[in-house]
């Protein structure tokens, strides 16, 4: 448990963490709220209007990356942050002054989500590689899998919390909280110790997008790890869309049951986060493996028969993208050069979470079109090949080869180099 929750020991992060965590809450009562206003208030469940909403949140991160990143990496990490919690909190207040007032069209929401894109789109490359200047080098994997921890548990009573304050009172209420959690990450903020902080340098002077992408094109390894986050994002990580469709169109059910498929999912997310965040260090073999995993777990989701078979199957879902996220996550911030991180995380979170603006809009044609059940499995269907591509990019870039042992059925994956013409041994086996 130590190793765990390492970066707990950090005065700094501490203090980080647990302003996080309320706002995290928060943002997730938010976005249940956010889905079951324009799901049952502003149209008549119509899934495209709610994939349009989710394409629109996250269509600034791509569009906005590069400079963000630039930014992130010119100016103090700490006082971005400052700036773009306010501005998610505000966006958040104004999204409750609508409701409760009445005056909330579907416009409205759409232009507050495409506002809070903004913001996002320069507070998560920043917030990413905000996580080094709080804990130092050494504790990083642990850092990320601890903010994911944060981001999960929140996931785990938020939802719940919605769902609950939604049936008893309105989208009203859930809007509001979320508004004024922003007050406690900002709080954070301010009271952090600046002379403990880890700043890496500043980038002074022009061309700091072109050298950042020209970085970037250099490194195969996080071309790599890009492409699998990509089709994650993309076609995999809609559940915020997906458990709306299905709880509403496939099972008939009402916003507490809604809300509680988003906190039993959180329930493999979370143990993952707390996995991740005990490795010392990120390997590619269990982001390959969890990769896999998340592909038949939301396979067996989208066939499952009720709504508790559902529920109990998001949980391997949650778990398995959760580690596939994290992994990717600590392994581009590990390799990258401390005065890149910004750049790099920038691209990153753009291609990560800049897919859903392709990818949502198309799975909520694809719920209307074919059925909520498919929205599900499109992801199943694209995070599969993804594994598939990248095992087989792995083999031929590293000449990496499958072979059998003698005497025993065992498949083990070995460099030929290792190996000479007439050497059968294959004990050295690739820990990748």
């Amino acid at each position: 448990m130590s190793t765990t929750f390492a970066s707990l020991r950090v005065p700094n992060y501490r203090t980080y963490f647990l302003g996080g965590l309320v706002s995290n809450v928060g943002t997730w009562m938010g976005r249940v709220a956010q889905d079951w206003l324009v799901l049952t208030q502003l149209t008549d469940h119509s899934a495209s209007a709610l994939g349009v909403v989710t394409g629109l949140q996250f269509a600034p991160v791509v569009l906005l990356a590069p400079w963000a990143g630039a930014a992130a990496d010119r100016f103090p990490k700490r006082t971005i942050l400052l700036w773009t919690q306010a501005a998610l909190g505000l966006t958040a207040a104004l999204t409750w002054l609508l409701v409760v007032t009445g005056t909330a069209q579907l416009w409205m929401i759409y232009l507050l989500a495409l506002a809070q894109g903004a913001a996002a789109a320069l507070d998560n490359p920043t917030r990413q590689a905000f996580a080094s200047e709080l804990v130092g080098p050494d504790l990083i994997g642990n850092a990320v899998g601890l903010n994911s921890a944060s981001f999960n548990a929140a996931r785990l009573l938020g939802p719940a919390v919605a769902g609950v304050v939604i049936g008893a009172w309105g989208t009203g209420p859930a809007f509001g909280v979320n508004a004024l959690s922003f007050a406690a990450v900002i709080l954070s903020l301010t009271r952090l110790r600046v002379s403990d902080l880890h700043p890496a340098p500043l980038r002074r002077g022009g061309g700091a997008i072109r050298e950042g992408l020209g970085y970037v094109r250099r490194r195969p390894d996080i071309m790599l790890l890009m492409f699998i986050v990509f089709m994650l994002g993309t076609f995999g990580m809609n559940f915020q869309l997906t458990m709306a469709l299905m709880a509403t169109t496939v099972f008939g059910r009402g916003a507490e049951e809604y809300g509680l498929l988003g906190s039993i999912m959180a329930i493999g997310s979370l143990s993952a986060a707390l996995l991740s965040a005990r490795r010392a260090q990120p390997r590619l073999r269990v982001l390959l493996l969890a990769l896999g995993g998340f592909t038949l777990a939301s396979a067996a989701a989208a066939s499952a028969p009720s709504y508790a078979a559902f529920a109990l199957l998001l949980i391997p879902c949650g778990l398995t993208a959760l580690t596939v996220m994290t992994t990717a996550n600590a392994s581009v911030q590990l390799s990258v050069d401390p005065e890149m991180r910004g750049r790099v995380m920038a691209l990153y979170m753009a291609i990560f979470m800049g897919g859903t603006p392709l990818g949502a809009p198309f799975i909520g044609w694809v719920g209307d079109t074919f059925g909520a059940r498919w929205t599900i499995g499109v992801g199943a269907v694209a995070t599969g090949i993804a594994c598939l591509a990248a095992v087989a990019y792995i083999m031929v870039s590293d000449g990496v080869r499958l072979r059998r042992r003698p005497g025993s059925r065992r498949l083990e994956v070995v460099h030929p180099e290792q190996l000479e013409p007439h050497d059968h041994d294959l004990a050295e086996v690739v820990t990748r």
